[in-house]
């Protein structure tokens, strides 16, 4: 009778203690233990991030931390963290939420377009992945990559086609400059590299004289007509005379690096730089601005007519009177230098 005690006894707290441990378990892996009321969360690892960086991210998020750190140890995530983006949903279980920064990198939309320098691009895509701008400004003017590639500092802009384009959160300054060569290589398709050929340019020069329509006019039906008459100029081996170039040329300067050049004036035509298209022939050594895609295409589908001039139209702010001789050029000219006089810009 005794001996029956003692197993009934000893059965009971082995019971017990499989209960127990069953609870424990149940408490660590399946209850929920999200903190926050949203529908979800995100959370961003560092690369070469602790196992403590991501507890203290983690922490706002979960009710037990406790029992999060138990399984994190069970599992081996606390020594094996891994960088990026990763969702936390509402309800979820600490084994939820570690399989899902585990193993769940959810990438994510780089945008961006209109970047007038490197620089500016840098600083635009290190807020929307890990890279910082000066790892990415690194990446964008490595010489070896550049000369590999055919690019120079001054034509490397042209590499960057402004788009969206889908990345890990944690991808490296080398792995997005990488990406956007491939893009670039396949946007330039047999196709627009004869259009370029039949216009004896190549893509980079394309490029270039696509940011200098671009910074004449946004207006896109306009556009192909405004290549057209630079294409005129250097078919014909004039100046091209352009306005932004000089602006351009102007900014690179100390006297106006901090300025708005509202109006080109016969001062700014004096600047000795290659980028000033009124003393110097033929294209600029590299690109002014960031051309959309839809005004490179404008370029390679430019408008055939005999206009070899332009000016601003006052009556339609944004649009532009062509003309095909100077002495019309001159009277458009001077309509819009009359209308600026008018509002008192003169500088």
């Amino acid at each position: 009778m005794n001996l029956k005690k003692v197993v009934f006894g000893v059965l009971g707290i082995g019971l017990v203690g499989v209960a127990m441990f069953s609870y424990y378990i149940y408490s660590v892996m399946l209850v929920p233990n999200t903190a926050f009321n949203s529908k979800e969360a995100f959370i961003f690892i560092p690369s070469n991030a602790s196992y403590q960086d991501v507890r203290e991210d983690l922490e706002p998020l979960l009710l037990n931390m406790e029992t999060f750190d138990a399984l994190a140890k069970q599992k081996q995530y606390s020594s094996n963290v891994k960088p990026g983006r990763f969702r936390i949903s509402k309800g979820m279980t600490n084994n939820d939420i570690i399989n899902s920064i585990r193993s769940e990198n959810l990438p994510v939309t780089v945008a961006f377009n209109n970047q007038h320098s490197l620089p500016q691009l840098a600083e635009r895509i290190s807020g929307q992945i890990e890279a910082d701008s000066l790892s990415l400004m690194q990446a964008f003017t490595d010489d070896e990559f550049l000369n590999a590639n055919g690019f120079t500092t001054q034509t490397a802009l042209a590499m960057y086609l402004p788009n969206s384009y889908e990345f890990f959160w944690n991808s490296s300054a080398e792995s997005f400059r990488s990406k956007l060569l491939k893009n670039y290589k396949a946007f330039w398709n047999t196709n627009r590299l004869e259009k370029a050929k039949t216009l004896g340019l190549s893509p980079i020069q394309v490029s270039i004289l696509a940011a200098i329509v671009q910074e004449e006019t946004k207006q896109r039906s306009e556009q192909p007509r405004v290549a057209g008459v630079y294409l005129n100029r250097l078919k014909n081996n004039w100046a091209l005379q352009a306005d932004p170039t000089l602006k351009y040329a102007a900014y690179q300067t100390e006297a106006y690096r901090k300025t708005v050049i509202k109006r080109v004036l016969n001062k700014h035509k004096k600047i000795d730089s290659p980028y000033n298209t009124y003393r110097y022939k033929g294209l600029p050594p590299g690109l002014i601005a960031m051309p959309d895609l839809h005004t490179i295409d404008a370029v390679l589908n430019f408008e055939k007519h005999d206009y070899f001039y332009f000016a601003a139209d006052f009556r339609r702010p944004g649009f532009h009177r062509f003309a095909t001789t100077l002495s019309e050029h001159n009277r458009n000219a001077k309509r819009y230098q009359n209308y600026l006089n008018r509002k008192g810009i003169r500088k």
